[in-house]
């Protein structure tokens, strides 16, 4: 178990803010303008004429990436909630970085209490087996 009052300051606080969970998500929103397949339909012959705006959350999920529309009601809250997932992201990135001077602490204690207790001590005396063994 860690000894809580050996964890650094920047450790703790940032620790901290993963105790306030919110909802958030992956992935991107695009705005899409179509065509639609009629042919005397003006958007076929005029980019400005196309229908829409139609709004796609773009996720990607084991490899594979899904998108599924969504509604222009729906995009304040989506737009919050992959933000939210941009920052936790970062706060994840900066508690790895905040970390590894911890553990590299850790690691020079365990480096320093081996050599305390090795004392430089010599390799004791004894008989040597041959190099050349006379059993065959």
């Amino acid at each position: 178990m860690t000894n809580h009052a050996a964890v650094p300051l920047p450790v703790a606080e940032l620790s901290a803010a993963f105790s306030q969970p919110r909802p958030m998500r992956r992935g991107t929103v695009n705005e899409r303008r179509m065509k639609c397949g009629q042919a005397n339909c003006a958007c076929q012959r005029d980019p400005k004429a196309r229908h829409g705006p139609y709004y796609m959350l773009t996720q990607t999920w084991g490899g594979k990436t899904r998108s599924r529309y969504v509604s222009s009601d729906q995009l304040p809250v989506l737009r919050r909630q992959i933000e939210a997932g941009r920052e936790f992201r970062q706060r994840v990135e900066a508690y790895w970085e905040a970390c590894e001077p911890w553990a590299d602490a850790e690691l020079e204690q365990t480096q320093a209490a081996e050599a305390a207790e090795k004392k430089g001590s010599r390799r004791a005396s004894g008989k040597r087996s041959a190099k050349n063994s006379k059993r065959s």
